[in-house]
């Protein structure tokens, strides 16, 4: 880790690794930009020109920052933290991932990465990246508060007997429940997706109250 931190430090700050001396009101902001674009890394403790200059650490410094980045984030992030040690002096390495829930706010605004500044979105930019979040990501999101005891192990059998059937899909039922949502790319991280939850979920109305279905009636 120390070697990899001094080679990002030797490059210099970029799309997408930030230099900040300590943690503030800009760290979140910046946060917020990586995780609206392509994720990203923040060294606290160290200098725009790169010097290394140190951070000092208490008991809680870690926890502290943690819940200042879950306080001023919407939806809030819970990003990698971690402390290292670079010539005897302790920096803070915060690694921030693209969220697939866009925007991401801070302190009600949102940011993206553009070189190495962050850009504020305008209200047209914001409701455009939600779109395109709404659009492609939904269903592949986790569903956070979902576990296996809200799958319908039935449906998902009936599912695997009418697949085999109409369209020769090659899983077994006796293959477990775990096993064949994670080959129909209905697990992510070991977690259950909105998707598995709207197609298999026991209860889908209990994450997704707005969610019907809608049965067309066509000619012949």
């Amino acid at each position: 880790m120390k070697n990899k931190l001094i080679e990002l430090i030797k490059k210099g700050e970029n799309e997408k690794v930030e230099f900040k001396e300590k943690f503030d009101r800009e760290t979140i902001e910046t946060i917020s930009a990586f995780a609206n674009t392509s994720g990203g890394v923040i060294l606290i403790g160290v200098t725009d020109e790169g010097k290394i200059k140190g951070i000092g650490i208490g008991k809680k410094t870690l926890e502290d920052i943690a819940n200042r980045i879950k306080q001023n984030t919407d939806p809030k992030l819970y990003p990698k933290t971690e402390l290292s040690e670079i010539e005897n002096k302790k920096i803070i390495l915060v690694e921030v991932n693209e969220s697939k829930s866009k925007p991401v706010l801070a302190f009600g605004r949102a940011y993206r990465r553009v070189g190495k500044t962050n850009q504020k979105l305008s209200s047209e930019e914001i409701r455009k990246l939600a779109r395109e979040t709404e659009k492609f990501y939904f269903d592949e999101q986790i569903c956070e508060e979902a576990s296996l005891a809200d799958i319908d192990g039935e449906k998902v059998k009936w599912f695997i007997r009418e697949a085999k059937k109409q369209r020769k899909l090659e899983i077994q039922e006796e293959v477990s429940i775990k096993e064949t949502l994670m080959r129909l790319n209905l697990l992510k991280r070991e977690k259950l997706t909105n998707a598995a939850i709207l197609l298999f979920g026991k209860n889908p109305q209990k994450f997704f109250p707005q969610a019907e279905v809608k049965c067309p009636a066509l000619k012949g």
